[in-house]
């Protein structure tokens, strides 16, 4: 961290954070960094520069210094206590920050010369950013699962969490909602310029790269020009992914947030079982610590006994009833001194026994497999029905198809979804097929001031104005 080659025995006593107390003497850091050398740590070499005298020169001086290994050692304990220490969070305002880049970017982008400057660090500032974002939203995530596990038995812990975590989601979850659909814009709008940002940022880095030895003739190494070139496009990529998505694979930001509202269900279950723990189950542990308190309160031998009859059911058992063997036992005989009753163990496991006798006839279901026939029947013609308005092979506005009732407005909230799940931008047209191969669907937007209402049984449904057009699939009938 200081910059410094090496370091003497006496200088590491003086200047090291010793958690178990500060160390007396130089010795015992001088067997500890010996100790270090024979592993690998660090390495040594004789430390002449304060010889003085004939004795000084025959004693052993060491400068110490940190290996490759060493270096490497330490690199990776300080990320593993970062680690551990670190107290992820959902990054609001990372999202604000990274729309806030790509807009710079953009207005860089249309300038002519680029200039490198600008545009190196705009991409610099954006991967620090998105990287932080999605590391931290990884490791809240994770966090928050074990938190809710580990907080099951802490009642008050829940119970102060759950208000905070809940609020905390929730506005997080209205960020990413807003702020992602204008990233994705965003995004969608440099994809033509990146590669051209990217390699100005590439050779802007390629000024400060260090010789390898291995070339001399050439001051610029290809092969390590293309290597960065890939390393940049591969997290721009990972930026596109993460608000963007593909075809069949969606977007990190969307299952973020579906992971986001999983929690807080998840929360509420928590508190839930606590609640009925709390309520109605029972504690073993607890109830044999009152029945203990209990028995030291009692007064006589004989309140002990009574309270040990009640408590483990030792009464008579006048409900138990089964033929038995042997003669009738009266129900005022001590159950100490009744004879042994051998019981079936299904009557252990299950409760009952089955009677003895013919078996119970087998009921007649034809009156109600009619009914779910009929019902199934109706609402198979309800969709045909519903199918046949809506895929009529024609081009409609959305404002043009009038009323629509139940059967046929839970149609086109089936089509609509298959078509806005592959729409990448709000004025992209898209045209695909359902998942059961029955309907083909194309839906091309209009301009973003049209508007569209459709009445329905459930309500007035509004939005954006499209062009919609339903056909039938061949061998599918409408």
């Amino acid at each position: 961290r200081q910059f410094r080659l090496h370091l003497r025995p006496d200088e590491v006593r003086a200047e090291a954070r010793w958690r178990t107390g500060p160390v007396t003497t130089t010795e015992e850091v001088q067997q500890a960094l010996s100790q270090l050398v024979e592993w690998g740590n660090l390495q040594s070499q004789p430390d002449t520069a304060r010889v003085s005298t004939i004795e000084d020169f025959y004693r052993a001086r060491f400068l110490y210094s940190l290996t490759a290994g060493g270096e490497a050692v330490e690199t990776g304990l300080e990320a593993f206590a970062q680690a551990l220490a670190r107290r992820a969070e959902l990054q609001s305002v990372a999202l604000e920050d990274i729309l806030a880049r790509l807009s710079s970017l953009r207005s860089l982008a249309a300038e002519e010369p680029l200039d490198a400057a600008k545009v190196h660090q705009g991409l610099r500032d954006l991967v620090t950013v998105f990287s932080g974002l999605a590391e931290n939203a990884q490791a809240f995530m994770a966090g928050l699962a074990r938190n809710i596990e580990l907080q099951r038995a802490d009642v008050q812990a829940v119970m102060t969490h759950k208000a905070q975590l809940i609020d905390y989601l929730e506005r997080f979850i209205g960020d990413l909602v807003t702020r992602s659909a204008r990233i994705a814009v965003e995004i969608s709008e440099l994809s033509a310029h990146s590669d051209r940002l990217l390699r100005v940022a590439v050779q802007r880095e390629m000024r400060d790269a260090a010789p390898d030895g291995s070339s001399i003739a050439q001051s610029v190494d290809p092969s390590e020009e293309h290597e960065r070139l890939e390393s940049w496009r591969e997290r721009w990529n990972g930026l596109a992914g993460w608000f963007v998505g593909s075809p069949g694979i969606p977007a990190q930001s969307e299952l973020l947030r579906a992971r986001a509202r999983g929690a807080i269900p998840r929360l509420l279950a928590a508190v839930s079982a606590i609640n009925e723990r709390r309520s109605g189950r029972s504690d073993r542990s607890a109830d044999y610590r009152v029945l203990a308190r209990w028995f030291a309160e009692t007064e006589s031998d004989a309140d002990a006994h009574k309270l040990w009859r009640a408590s483990f059911a030792l009464s008579p058992a006048r409900h138990l009833s089964f033929e038995s063997d042997d003669a009738e036992v009266p129900a005022s005989s001590l159950w100490s001194d009744a004879p042994t009753v051998r019981i079936s163990p299904r009557l252990r496991e299950r409760g009952s026994l089955a009677r003895r006798g013919a078996p119970p006839r087998v009921r007649d279901r034809t009156r109600e497999r009619e009914f779910l026939a009929a019902r199934m029947a109706e609402e198979s013609a309800q969709v045909q029905r519903a199918r046949s308005r809506l895929a009529s092979s024609k081009a409609t506005r959305l404002s043009h198809l009038g009323s629509l009732n139940r059967h046929e407005f839970d149609l086109f909230l089936a089509l609509l979804s298959e078509a806005l799940s592959a729409q990448m931008r709000p004025d992209m047209v898209v045209e695909r097929s359902t998942s059961d191969g029955l309907l083909r669907i194309r839906l091309e937007p209009l301009s973003a001031q049209s508007r569209a209402e459709l009445d329905t049984e459930l309500g007035r449904f509004a939005g954006r104005d499209h062009v919609i057009t339903i056909t039938p699939m061949y061998g599918a009938r409408p």
